[in-house]
């Protein structure tokens, strides 16, 4: 029979740790046993939590990423999490990537590094390829981000008209294009390129600026600007 939480010491039961010592001191197990607070009559909260984990040891580099990809009826088929637990979590690892973009009022963007960092975690973890229009100001500070097309996991369409009508709506002299590579991979396709001179044909001609168009990967990103003028 598993000892019990409330049998172990309190410095050693997730709550009272983290009011003793901090959540920075307690493990990935820990915290995910005070998410789902209570265990079953076969197991502890913590041996609980130790059996998510286990689900994503099959990668390469053993992190929660996985967390943001596994379902809840997978979650669910693990006993002593229910549906209600399972979406509890769901709605933590949802949390945890909306606390990853910053809110502020006065971004301004110098380079690529800036916007890749800001919507990194956001789009690393998608499934579906997603098309983002970043609008700034003429001091380059982010007026408005908004997705402009979701595709599948190989592809979304980009629409000239849909940015271009969004720009001039707004009065934004420039733009920025952001799109994720499902595949984690970052380096941009033939067809990424090709559309991305085209768009910075047209968007000349109404005197719109395109600052780049980034293509972002897992945990990488490319500058299709920087790609396009290398190789120029």
């Amino acid at each position: 029979m598993p000892i019990k939480i409330k049998e172990l010491p309190a410095s050693e039961r997730p709550y009272e740790k983290m009011e003793m010592y901090g959540a920075e001191k307690l493990s990935n197990s820990e915290l995910l046993a005070i998410i789902i607070k209570s265990g079953t009559k076969e197991k502890t909260s913590v041996q609980i939590a130790q059996e998510i984990l286990s689900q994503g040891m099959d990668s390469k580099e053993q992190n929660l990423k996985f967390l943001q990809d596994i379902t809840i009826r997978e979650l669910t088929s693990i006993k002593g999490i229910g549906k209600v637990k399972a979406i509890q979590l769901k709605a933590v690892c949802e949390l945890a990537k909306r606390m990853s973009i910053p809110i502020n009022n006065t971004i301004v963007i110098r380079t690529p590094e800036d916007i890749a960092e800001i919507l990194m975690e956001e789009l690393r973890f998608e499934k579906r390829e997603i098309i983002k229009l970043v609008l700034l100001n003429s001091k380059n500070i982010i007026i408005k981000m908004k997705n402009i097309s979701i595709g599948g996991v190989n592809k979304a369409c980009i629409d000239i008209k849909d940015i271009l009508k969004e720009a001039i709506n707004l009065g934004a002299p420039k733009i920025i294009l952001i799109h994720n590579h499902p595949s984690g991979d970052s380096t941009p396709s033939n067809e990424d390129i090709l559309t991305t001179k085209n768009i910075i044909e047209i968007t000349k001609i109404l005197g719109i600026q395109l600052l780049d168009h980034i293509v972002i990967g897992d945990g990488n990103f490319t500058s299709i600007f920087r790609k396009i003028f290398l190789q120029s």
